[in-house]
């Protein structure tokens, strides 16, 4: 009898990407179409690495719901992805040939269903083993080890993605140092800002009532539109003040564009926060002599914090997305090469900048996470 239906649903659909979609393309080069090289056209020994611990992955499914069989669950979903990956490395360097060949291997169809659905697996049975924080971290972060163990000791190396990071190291550094940047600029400025404003929507519905449908309307606002928008007036004042430093493109426009569609959410943050803080702890607090400063500092903005914290993070992964755009008018990031592979018509080039960023993304999105739950837990 099914047990786990959610385990059930993922394994039918990882047995159909490995039986239905090309694990690995093949190419003469990095600009023509490759093809498809489905797991059953590979030897028996990669084969066997693959499917026998996706199969052992149906088990769990049928067996009794209990931390046992999550840690079962948990372990099959790690192993699953150490034979996946492992053949994609054993075969990618044997289809790739000679380090100077212009032979290109890409991840197929099947490669990446396969790997989203192993992780999926693996996150199911961690939610079910554990409610910390901290050890659902732990966990989902060896999820990535054999990938992360591969690509570090150079076993990836036959794949597309990889010839074309190497020939791009310097490219991609400097990317990844620009997409930062405009990452904390943006969460920086847009607290210094948001906090203040914030405060001031929940003191004042006068102020709420200008405020909200201002941000409203920004948010509305396509980004290449909002972009183009303060080219002109930047490029005025550069005109004007040139020891201001600033200039129509760059990452002067893209900063402030930035925090201008940041404000919205945290600002809405900062007055929810402050409207879920219990009237009789105010009123305590008055009671003991707190000046209106003390109260929302030492009482209000902690009890808040929580709620302020999920504001940023959803700050933190908009902006990650967002910046890519950015490139557009010349402020870098990750942006620039997904661009310049989509000019070039070089698939892989373009995911050597969209996964770093849905990396990014993930990584923000978790430690924001984190920071919210300890919080929480500390104050209880």
């Amino acid at each position: 009898m099914v047990k786990n239906r959610v385990l059930l649903t993922l394994w039918v659909l990882l047995a159909c990407a490995l039986c239905f979609l090309p694990l690995l393309t093949q190419a003469a080069n990095r600009l023509v179409s490759g093809t498809g090289i489905p797991l059953w056209q590979l030897s028996y020994g990669a084969q066997a690495a693959v499917l026998l611990p996706a199969a052992a992955l149906l088990a769990p499914v049928f067996t009794g719901q209990n931390r046992a069989t999550y840690r079962w669950s948990y372990a099959l979903s790690v192993l699953a992805l150490c034979g996946l990956w492992g053949v994609i490395a054993w075969q990618s360097l044997l289809l790739a040939g000679a380090e100077e060949s212009l032979t290109r291997v890409s991840l197929g169809g099947g490669a990446w269903l396969a790997t989203a659905l192993c992780l999926l697996a693996g996150g199911d049975a961690v939610q079910r083993l554990t409610a910390r924080a901290d050890l659902r971290i732990a966990f989902g972060v060896l999820l990535f080890l054999p990938g992360i163990v591969l690509l570090s000791s150079g076993a990836l190396r036959g794949l597309s993605l990889l010839k074309e990071y190497a020939n791009r190291e310097d490219v991609f550094t400097l990317a990844l140092f620009q997409h930062l940047g405009l990452l904390l600029g943006t969460l920086l400025i847009s607290a210094a800002l948001g906090l203040p404003l914030g405060v001031a929507a929940a003191r004042h519905r006068r102020w709420r009532g200008m405020l909200f449908p201002l941000l409203n309307v920004i948010q509305t606002i396509p980004s290449i539109a909002l972009f183009g928008l303060l080219i002109a007036p930047l490029a005025g004042l550069s005109r004007l003040w040139p020891w201001l430093g600033i200039s129509g493109i760059g990452t002067t426009p893209a900063l402030i564009a930035l925090v201008l569609y940041a404000l919205l959410p945290l600002v809405r943050s900062v007055v929810a926060g402050l409207e879920q803080v219990p009237g009789a702890v105010v009123d305590a607090a008055r009671g003991v002599g707190m000046t209106r400063r003390q109260i929302l500092l030492r009482v209000e903005l902690p009890l808040a914090l929580p709620v302020v914290l999920s504001g940023m993070r959803i700050v933190a992964v908009q902006t990650v997305g967002m910046a890519v755009v950015a490139a557009l008018i010349g402020a870098g990031g990750f942006g620039a090469i997904v661009f310049q592979g989509l000019l070039s018509s070089a698939l892989d080039l373009v995911l050597l900048g969209v996964i770093p960023v849905i990396a990014l993304a993930v990584v923000v999105d978790t430690l924001f996470k984190f920071w919210a739950s300890q919080w929480e837990t500390e104050r209880r």
